[in-house]
């Protein structure tokens, strides 16, 4: 063939995938996206397992979208990652996810591509001291050294919140350490702090497993549930860590914070209502290694607060739950 008769056929065939290009702009309805970047958390930590369960979920499925699991500082790094485009999904809080859509505190300004597509679970905020240590209530934390969640993580965003509280008195702040959960777990065993917050499913499996070595206390934060709904809205609820994990003989009321499967609202609804429906059909596989005694339902799923949900999620929750 000449070389005029070659370039014919390559001029040709660019035409023919620009017209399909444009015949499928013209349908108004975008590809399926078929692989999807999921910001989650530290490795080891429950959004990390949460992402890898979900990818496992989606490849046995064969029908939804492929997803990349991401590892993160967690809640207000993903929020940002979300945001900024560099994922597709995301994992996050409730308060942070609120903070993101309204421009608050960790964030200068709205995050206005994030939306919601369920509140998946409730994290419960745990604040641990040695058994036989003198903090015995939150303000005798005033002064002394507090392992308080990651930079970039929701744990950090609660603790402030609490601890910035707790300091209103007048007394010395505590001294807050940026430690995510490991961190902080082997800085409390080695006595470098005298307390840790934690925010996730109960029982953690590596609070569970210090309880075991090393006689804890669980201080309670409930009385701390009204300051910050006044302050922070309905993002924050009263729940009450049971008797009998980690070893408790009663139980400690504390605070509860949703947390949300995320997603940009430019996400083709399709691949949505795709991904949802695995999301929905497999609950009990992606939260068995992230909380105990709870169950994804529509009703709760939906309660997303200031968070928009995505077309493609009310249009699945429709379609199924009317």
């Amino acid at each position: 063939m000449t070389s005029a008769g070659t370039s014919r056929r390559r001029i040709i065939g660019a035409g023919l995938v620009a017209a399909s290009a444009a015949l499928a702009g013209c349908s108004g309805k975008p590809a399926p996206v078929r692989r999807l970047r999921l910001a989650t958390g530290p490795e080891g930590g429950p959004y990390n397992a949460f992402g890898k369960a979900l990818a496992q979920a989606l490849a046995a499925d064969g029908r939804g979208p492929e997803i990349v699991p991401v590892s993160t500082a967690a809640s207000v790094d993903n929020l940002r990652q979300l945001d900024e485009g560099t994922v597709e999904l995301a994992l996050g809080m409730a308060d942070t996810a609120e903070d993101a859509a309204l421009g608050r505190e960790s964030f200068t300004h709205p995050a206005t591509h994030v939306s919601a597509l369920a509140r998946v679970y409730v994290n419960y905020t745990h604040l641990v001291v040695p058994a036989d240590g003198p903090v015995r209530e939150v303000g005798a934390l005033a002064g002394r050294p507090v392992a308080a969640g990651a930079t970039g993580s929701g744990v950090q965003v609660v603790a402030g919140r609490v601890l910035r509280a707790t300091g209103r008195g007048g007394g010395a702040a505590p001294d807050e350490r940026p430690l995510g959960l490991a961190a902080s777990v082997d800085a409390l065993r080695a006595g470098r702090v005298d307390a840790l917050f934690w925010s996730g499913g109960v029982p953690t499996p590596a609070l569970a497993d210090l309880a075991r070595e090393l006689p804890l206390r669980f201080l309670p934060l409930d009385s701390h549930v009204g300051p910050l709904r006044e302050r922070y809205g309905p993002v924050y609820s009263a729940v009450t860590l049971p008797a009998g994990v980690y070893g408790l003989t009663d139980p400690v009321g504390t605070i509860g914070v949703g947390n949300y499967l995320l997603a940009r609202d430019d996400l083709p609804r399709s691949t949505v209502e795709a991904l949802l429906r695995v999301v929905f059909d497999r609950w009990r596989d992606l939260l068995r290694e992230v909380t105990a005694g709870v169950r994804l339902e529509p009703r709760f799923a939906i309660s997303t607060g200031r968070v928009p949900l995505h077309p493609g999620a009310a249009a699945y929750y429709r379609s199924v739950y009317g």
